[in-house]
């Protein structure tokens, strides 16, 4: 017995090594649209955490990709999907307590030219509507389906994560 179990703690270990070698990180996916010639059909960030907060150091992070992305290819269809707990800051209620967040949200969607959806299935589970978030946030009816569409049409599909 001692033996199997030595075993499946190796493959264990082993599969989570092969895992590890073929994650790419957010630097590197940024680093490989870059490096190409020519731009994907856009970009799409993917948002999705347990804490309420996480749009403050999420956001920043994409405006970073953002810009290096648009220095390469000025004209890049960009998007952001947020469907987790975070996406409550953006309720309009949360304006004064997110003030970062809101601010940033406004440059992007309306200097940057970059939506940002929220997901609507999510948000109905909390009893939140569509008319709690501002004008400026994009109330879509399910964040992973929106992704998925987003996909489809050949987008880059880029999670946020710390």
């Amino acid at each position: 017995m001692k033996h199997a179990t030595t075993i499946s703690t190796l493959i264990v270990f082993f599969l989570t090594g092969i895992q590890a070698a073929f994650a790419i990180n957010n630097d590197e996916q940024i680093n490989q649209i870059i490096q190409n010639k020519t731009a994907p059909a856009g970009v799409v960030f993917e948002i999705a955490t347990s804490k309420a907060n996480s749009l403050e150091w999420a956001l920043p992070k994409a405006q970073s990709y953002i810009k290096i992305l648009r220095t390469k290819f000025p004209d890049l269809a960009i998007t952001i999907v947020t469907h987790g707990s975070e996406q409550f800051s953006l309720q309009t209620k949360n304006t004064s307590q997110y003030k970062k967040v809101h601010s940033l949200t406004q440059q992007l969607v309306k200097e940057n030219d970059v939506p940002l959806h929220v997901c609507g299935t999510y948000a109905s589970w909390k009893n939140i509507e569509k008319e709690d978030f501002p004008d400026y946030v994009d109330v879509t009816a399910e964040g992973p389906a929106t992704i998925k569409d987003y996909v489809n049409l050949g987008y880059t599909l880029i999670k946020i994560k710390k």
